[in-house]
């Protein structure tokens, strides 16, 4: 067997976010002992996605139609219209049954230093949504980081002028969760966020 072939593969795979050398070679490996026809299925399925994937002309989510299923989905609240940095995250919100608007995708968060201004993302977009549509509440799922509330309040600030309501997902300790682990920052959030039971 040819060394070379393999050496490329693992190569490749290291090309993969959080895939290091022994998780390529791990999973070359794998690959290499899969059926042909399994094989082959991921190597389809790779291209398909690289060929037809693209942005939903709405809401920026990644779709292989104009539209995609969530803003195609008449049964949606188009009431409601969640902010989120990128595709990957309404993946995250839809796996947990609690969400049933629509969504908006910045397509990043902002970072002047790393050259994410506001003409970068898509809060223009946002803006012109929340005038023409009949959106009541936008709820902005920014993560919890430095780039996420600068986000966060950029967007909150761009949309005084509209009758809105603006709100921002909770976050503090998870369930499950020791107090005694929580490093400050999460702590200090649970804390603004308590509700009333």
């Amino acid at each position: 067997m040819e060394q070379g072939i393999i050496e490329n593969l693992i190569t490749e795979l290291t090309k993969l976010p959080g895939i290091g050398r022994k998780t390529a070679q791990r999973l070359a490996f794998f690959i290499l002992s899969m059926s042909a026809e399994d094989a082959k299925a991921i190597a389809r399925a790779i291209n398909e996605v690289k060929e037809k994937a693209h942005f939903c002309k709405v809401c920026f989510n990644i779709t292989d139609n104009e539209l995609c299923h969530i803003c195609s989905n008449t049964s949606r609240d188009r009431n409601k219209l969640c902010v989120v940095e990128e595709p990957s995250n309404i993946m995250v919100i839809e796996r947990s049954k609690s969400f049933d608007g629509l969504y908006h995708v910045l397509l990043g968060a902002l970072s002047p230093i790393d050259g994410y201004t506001p003409d970068r993302l898509k809060i223009h977009e946002l803006i012109e949504r929340v005038r023409k549509d009949s959106i009541q509440e936008v709820i902005i799922a920014t993560n919890p980081n430095t780039k996420g509330e600068m986000t966060a309040q950029y967007i909150r600030e761009m949309l005084k002028p509209f009758s809105v309501k603006v709100t921002r997902i909770a976050y503090g300790l998870p369930i499950g969760g020791d107090i005694e682990f929580a490093d400050e920052v999460t702590l200090s959030k649970a804390l603004e966020g308590r509700r009333e039971i």
